[in-house]
């Protein structure tokens, strides 16, 4: 049985951008209060993200594991770490990243149930390549089974990294929010390094 920090339609997940060593996340639910508090270790060469359910670690929940080191097209292992239960994967899309990022959701047994995608390829294009296009925040939609299941929405922030995700469209839970969670960390971690 997942955790009730995953039974929320609605998350706002925050990144400090000047943090020295590895990276800080913040996960805060509806109401504004710190639901999860999630590290990614420094002078890794494959990427390890543990969540945890505040500050002060006290117990881990989610772990989120590159399978290999540098990969364009890494996928990522998430794991709920008190059953040692393997959730879901979520697998960057290497070179049609460059132009449009573009993640494959995949469920415990490795077999694709979904996608995560930028929205509009005009924008994706402007934000690449057009001087201060950086400033224009993204908009990923995952979209589970074929239908939409939730969206991650970039908030313009000179300092940190904000974005809101909404579940809401998924009325019937097609998306475990474990995996949900886990995605909009990973767009902050990974695809906020373009930015």
């Amino acid at each position: 049985m997942p955790d009730g920090r995953f039974g929320h339609q609605k998350y706002l997940i925050r990144r400090k951008f000047f943090r020295i060593f590895g990276g800080a996340f913040y996960v805060d639910g509806p109401d504004g209060s710190l639901l999860l508090y999630g590290e990614m270790k420094a002078f890794k060469l494959k990427e390890d993200i543990r969540i945890y359910t505040g500050l002060e670690k006290a117990e881990e929940v989610l772990t989120i594991k590159a399978r290999q080191m540098l990969d364009f097209a890494a996928a990522y292992d998430v794991f709920d770490s008190s059953t040692g239960e393997k959730v879901g994967v979520l697998k960057r899309k290497g070179l049609k990243s460059l132009l449009k990022d573009e993640w494959v959701v995949m469920d415990a047994a490795d077999r694709e149930i979904g996608t995560i995608q930028e929205d509009r390829m005009l924008l994706a294009l402007i934000r690449r390549f057009v001087p201060m296009g950086h400033f224009i925040p993204q908009l990923f939609r995952a979209d589970i089974g074929g239908s939409t299941a939730g969206y991650y929405r970039q908030l313009f922030h000179l300092f940190l990294l904000k974005m809101e995700v909404d579940f809401t469209p998924d009325v019937n839970g097609a998306l475990d929010r474990r995996l949900g969670v886990a995605a909009g960390i990973l767009l902050g971690a990974i695809e906020g390094k373009q930015q």
